[in-house]
């Protein structure tokens, strides 16, 4: 089941089995391990259950896993903010205020990256080569953009509600609004549709998707390398994964402190 599936199929559970199907999410991606397999399966198995209103099936299906969750500790899955790339900065996991996003993308010469920073402290950031088969074309920057919010909302069990999504790109912005519009055909000039090896669907073709589904996520410009907190964040963690695919050092602990400057600045100073 594809994340945008997943997440619509969440939104049409009773509020009793939607927090224990999220509980179970990160089973259901994919693991060399069987046992994380069988209760990803059984979770899988509970949502249709739950779409043809066998919510009685469905909740036994989810005893199941639940319980063998509980007996599985040695290969539980990593969260979100623990997978590669990903992380948390945990003392501003309890600030007040909308919750609000920035992302961002830097490109030179082969190399590319993308990052993300969250009003709570969670952030992202992931550096990205070219190849022969790059499906990118010739919007490079613009994809890259888009790419970075599909990395931002890939991070979330559960999309928040009302999250406001900033960026420096207003031509990403334009085409987030076409896609919530309805738009989802319109895509970057040159931007591959070819069937990709790693995935169902190409990053772009997906997000739109999402994005269709989610009306209550807000988009928004703002002007880049103005001082505005998050988006100087969002860059320099692009900046910086992209420097990490040509120089050596120690990443995430670099990545974590410009995080907590940035927040620190932005929740004493908080306007979008």
């Amino acid at each position: 089941m594809r994340p945008d599936e997943f997440l619509h199929a969440l939104t049409q559970l009773p509020p009793a089995l939607h927090d224990r199907v999220l509980l179970l999410r990160p089973y259901t991606h994919a693991t060399g391990c069987d046992t994380c397999r069988g209760i990803g399966d059984a979770v899988h198995l509970a949502l249709t259950a739950a779409h043809y209103d066998e919510l009685a099936s469905a909740g036994k299906l989810l005893d199941t896993a639940e319980r063998r969750a509980a007996e599985h500790t040695e290969h539980a899955p990593r969260r979100p903010e623990q997978q590669r790339g990903r992380g948390r900065v945990l003392r501003w996991a309890q600030a007040s205020g909308p919750l609000v996003a920035a992302t961002d993308a830097s490109w030179k010469g082969r190399a590319g990256g993308i990052g993300y920073v969250v009003s709570d402290g969670h952030y992202g950031l992931l550096g990205r080569g070219t190849g022969r088969l790059d499906p990118t074309g010739r919007s490079r920057v613009l994809v890259d953009e888009l790419r970075a919010v599909d990395y931002l909302l890939t991070g979330f069990d559960e999309v928040p509600a009302g999250l406001t999504v900033l960026l420096d790109s207003l031509t990403a912005v334009r085409y987030l609004h076409r896609w919530q519009a309805g738009e989802a055909d319109a895509m970057p000039a040159g931007y591959s549709l070819r069937q990709r090896r790693w995935s169902d669907k190409p990053t772009l073709v997906r997000l739109a998707e999402q994005v269709a589904h989610c009306p209550d996520l807000t988009f928004e410009h703002v002007k880049g390398h103005s001082g505005h907190a998050l988006n100087e964040a969002a860059d320099g963690l692009s900046h910086m994964a992209r420097r990490r695919r040509e120089e050596s050092f120690d990443l995430r602990p670099r990545a974590h402190a410009l995080v907590d400057a940035f927040l620190r600045d932005w929740h004493t100073n908080v306007t979008l």
